[in-house]
């Protein structure tokens, strides 16, 4: 199991702690509000910052038969598992389309922070993975997100037009662009780039992520507080399982692909994980409807910690039992 130390560490993060002040501000009643503007504007820019150190990690990580076997499987899994959930939502919740969507996407998409701690567990057994496991990452963030949109603005495909609308909604959108436009720019720009935007993309958006992090946290509780959506037992069931069953999909996609013991658990942590950044900041920009009090309490609330304390270790056990 991950030491507790670890685990204390990462739920008392700043930016993990500024999302439960938001909560617990809005269910006092409090009138702490970010104005929309500013909530908008750090969406874009934690979504550049994604992207940018994602094209960085991948032009590091150069082109190689391992670095390309786990991409592959990685970005495959991104873009086809919302998919399955999708399914699996619209048989067990009566989520509207735009929220089911986004809890597609979370769980399609990976979490930083779950992986960070992947890192951890894995360095604390000698068990060796590599580097570029951090630009399959960033791969992996944006095709389940592409994907939801599409399974959103799927809705009226029957309509005059239609489809040059769903296009343009999903390649030329405020969110699309930003991630792959930044991450072309860093797979570009490379070292080099990011020495010019050290603290733009490092420090400056620790401190962009507590302030997002704390509206995410007010919206989620007040949403909550509506009573229009709730977190049902399908949702709490989905939370739970789906992690296990993407999971087990990326096991054996992983060792299909001939991955070793420490990229397989990594890549099965990746996606056992979801989102709660990325996929937020651009469901924002992309589907306003969408109530975050449902995917994103899902993802901080349930998945995030479970994965800490049972996940991450029993997806390690798995990938290393398969290899032996």
């Amino acid at each position: 199991m991950p030491d507790l130390s670890t685990s204390l560490a990462l739920l008392t993060s700043p930016a993990i702690l500024f999302f439960f002040i938001g909560a617990a501000a809005a269910f006092a009643r409090s009138d702490l509000a970010i104005p929309e503007p500013v909530a908008k504007a750090l969406s874009l820019y934690l979504m550049l910052c994604i992207g940018f150190k994602g094209g960085v990690e991948a032009r590091l990580a150069g082109i190689n038969g391992d670095f390309l076997a786990a991409a592959a499987v990685g970005i495959g899994l991104s873009a086809l598992m919302p998919l399955l959930a999708f399914i699996v939502l619209k048989r067990t919740t009566r989520l509207d389309r735009p929220t089911l969507c986004a809890l597609a996407a979370t769980y399609g998409s990976v979490s930083v922070v779950t992986f960070a701690a992947g890192q951890q567990h894995l360095e604390a057994l000698s068990l060796p993975y590599g580097g570029y496991m951090a630009a399959v990452l960033a791969l992996m963030e944006t095709p389940a997100i592409l994907t939801a949109l599409i399974l959103l603005n799927g809705a009226a495909r029957g309509e005059p037009g239609r489809r040059r609308t769903i296009l343009r909604e999903v390649f030329v959108g405020a969110a699309t662009v930003m991630l792959l436009g930044s991450f072309l720019v860093g797979l570009i720009s490379g070292e080099p780039g990011m020495a010019r935007l050290d603290v733009f993309v490092g420090p400056l958006f620790q401190g962009a992520l507590c302030i997002f992090l704390l509206d995410i946290g007010l919206i989620a509780a007040r949403r909550l507080m509506e009573g229009g959506r709730k977190l049902s037992p399908g949702v709490v069931a989905f939370a739970l399982g789906f992690p296990l069953l993407s999971a087990a999909v990326a096991l054996g996609a992983a060792q299909l692909a001939g991955l070793t013991a420490g990229n397989a658990a990594l890549l099965t942590i990746l996606a056992g994980s979801a989102s709660y950044i990325a996929v937020p900041a651009a469901m924002r920009l992309a589907a306003p409807k969408a109530d975050p009090g449902v995917f994103v309490t899902a993802s901080l609330a349930i998945t995030f910690p479970f994965n800490l304390t049972v996940g991450i270790a029993l997806y390690t056990a798995a990938a290393v039992w398969l290899a032996a």
